[in-house]
């Protein structure tokens, strides 16, 4: 029996020295970096639950077998899926095997926009959707005839998704296990470099998949915490009203990424309470007008938003779930008083948690395209930089030293015991008077009928 090997590159941290230091004394700054480092490959899971039988199919974190003498080699093909940051690392693990003898197949977003420089050290590069792509691939690797690199045109439909193969993982070792229920956005950011890299249209995986692929998690973890994979959840709203309904009944506790628009509805906003919602991130991006213009490719969706942005923390916030409000720093339109005016706007707002990053250029996006093409960046190809806590630019109204300086003195400031305590104690102090705080008796008819 064949042995294919998955291999996750996981453990992504700042080279930022003065950050790393700060994240041992302000564990606030670091915390969401961590969840992300710790947080498996969903998509090398999904496409082991794509493998059929005839292969025997084991799931690695590469910090894990680093723990090792060496890294094993009991493979006959390995799967590697990297972030940005470890793109360079991946490759040198790519190396390593190939010279063992044992083929290499890499893929995934960041291998999909560098899949030339990728296939220098691996044997087959997977571009785009890999779902489409891993049958073919692995009918040409029983017959020893694997090709340089896999692509289509066609579009997956998630309702054909595979169940991953979560039953590989040692739960223990994570605190939060990933479902997908959405892939892609509306929005076309210019510096994002998530599935919008993938596929050129919003779609949904259906509410039974997403539901049997919670249960599969339960089936390991008795209480897990679910992190929904997606760019943007909530987009076709009547669709997560239905899985929502089902949700709740689940009894787990789930986080997501969502825009300002979700507290438009409460009917949502209800069933995302009734149904174990902890957070909701959003990516507000910046709280100045003239920062925010120019951030989506298309309309400036954000920047039309961004009046309404405290009345939507505000409203979403009412029903008992916190919004992790995100900021970008370095954005074109910020000044040296950006930093100032973003802890302002986290006070004013109450916000219950921030994540601030830079901006950051990843390969694949137009975002790189333009700093490159405008000779801003510090130094082509250095993925080792694309952490979200380093500086990879030139910005535009500042020098690299002040953006820096700026960043370090916000972080000091919005991770301090104090601030941090301000934060909590708003949030319960609003709770004690949310007419919207817990479950209501209509909304638990609502979904005991469903």
């Amino acid at each position: 029996m064949k042995r294919i090997g998955f291999i996750a590159m996981s453990g992504v941290r700042a080279h930022n020295a003065e950050l790393t230091r700060l994240g041992l004394t302000l564990p606030g700054f670091v915390e969401r970096n961590k969840i992300i480092a710790s947080l498996p490959s969903l998509g090398l899971l999904t496409l082991a639950g794509l493998t059929p039988d005839q292969f025997e199919v084991s799931y690695h974190e590469i910090a894990d077998l680093k723990t090792l003498p060496e890294l094993p080699v009991a493979f006959d093909l390995v799967a590697l899926s990297t972030f940005t940051a470890q793109f360079y690392e991946a490759c040198e693990v790519a190396d390593y095997y190939r010279a063992r003898g044992i083929p290499v197949v890499m893929g995934g977003i960041t291998v999909s926009s560098l899949r030339e420089q990728a296939k220098a050290h691996c044997t087959s590069v997977v571009i785009g959707e890999g779902e489409l792509l891993w049958p073919e691939l692995l009918a040409d690797f029983a017959r020893g005839a694997l090709k340089p690199f896999y692509q289509t045109t066609k579009e997956f439909d998630l309702a054909q998704a595979p169940m991953p193969r979560f039953d590989l993982l040692d739960p223990a070792k994570y605190n939060r296990l990933t479902v997908q229920t959405s892939r892609g956005c509306p929005h076309r950011c210019e510096f994002c470099a998530s599935s919008i890299l993938l596929t050129p249209r919003y779609k949904v995986k259906p509410v039974a998949k997403v539901i049997a692929e919670i249960r599969a998690i339960k089936r390991i973890w008795d209480r897990p915490f679910i992190e929904f994979a997606d760019d943007n959840s909530f987009v076709r709203r009547e669709h997560y009203k239905k899985l929502l309904r089902e949700l709740a009944r689940e009894k787990v506790r789930w986080f997501t990424e969502a825009d300002v628009r979700v507290a438009e509805d409460d009917d949502l906003l209800g069933l995302i309470r009734d149904s174990g919602c902890q957070q909701i991130l959003i990516g507000l991006e910046s709280p100045r007008r003239t920062s925010l213009y120019g951030v989506e490719l298309k309309n400036n969706w954000k920047l039309r938003q961004q009046d309404y942005y405290r009345e939507a923390i505000a409203k979403i916030q009412s029903y008992g779930i916190t919004v992790n409000g995100c900021f970008i720093l370095g954005l074109d339109g910020d000044t040296r008083d950006v930093f100032d005016d973003v802890l302002a706007f986290v006070r004013d707002a109450a916000l219950y948690e921030v994540q601030v990053t830079f901006m950051t250029a990843f390969p694949g996006t137009p975002l790189y395209a333009r700093l490159k093409a405008e000779g801003r960046l510090l130094r082509d190809r250095a993925w080792e930089l694309c952490t979200l806590f380093d500086i990879n630019f030139q910005p535009k109204n500042m020098s690299v030293a002040q953006l820096q300086s700026g960043f370090l003195g916000l972080v000091k400031q919005l991770y301090s015991a104090g601030e941090t305590r301000t934060r909590r104690a708003n949030f319960k102090r609003m709770l004690r008077t949310s007419p919207n705080f817990g479950r209501s008796a209509r909304r638990e008819k609502t979904l005991l009928a469903a």
